[in-house]
């Protein structure tokens, strides 16, 4: 896993699932333009992790999105695909905490193992 996640693991927490961005971030119109060094660096530079305490996701090298919950105080992972994101493997990932904090991100790598990961540490 990336920098970010390992340097914020607390005492006694440890990562259980980590998760990707699909390799279809590489076909677009902006990954042609940039000479695929735009979505590469989006690739090499996000995490999402699900550890024993929290959820953990960072997007982002100069300008950086993060958002960390506790796990009991999230209320649902949400998962969205589309015919071809169920095909290939990939959807959108939503994250709903308590107080209707709500955080979406686009184009992951298996988000249906991703949520089964969250509900086996949220019992």
């Amino acid at each position: 896993m990336g920098k970010y996640v390992n340097s914020n693991l607390t005492a006694g927490e440890h990562i259980v699932y980590e998760a990707t961005y699909h390799w279809i971030i590489f076909l677009s119109l902006k990954a042609v333009l940039t000479l695929f060094i735009s979505p590469l660096i989006t690739f090499h530079t996000s995490e999402f992790a699900i550890t024993n305490k929290r959820i953990i996701m960072k997007v982002g090298l100069i300008r950086r999105r993060t958002m960390e919950l506790n796990i009991p105080k999230v209320e649902s992972v949400g998962v969205d695909q589309s015919i071809p994101g169920r095909i290939l493997g990939y959807g959108s990932i939503s994250v709903v905490g308590t107080g209707g904090t709500k955080e979406t991100f686009d184009k992951i790598s298996k988000p249906l193992e991703f949520r089964k990961a969250f509900q086996q540490f949220q019992s």
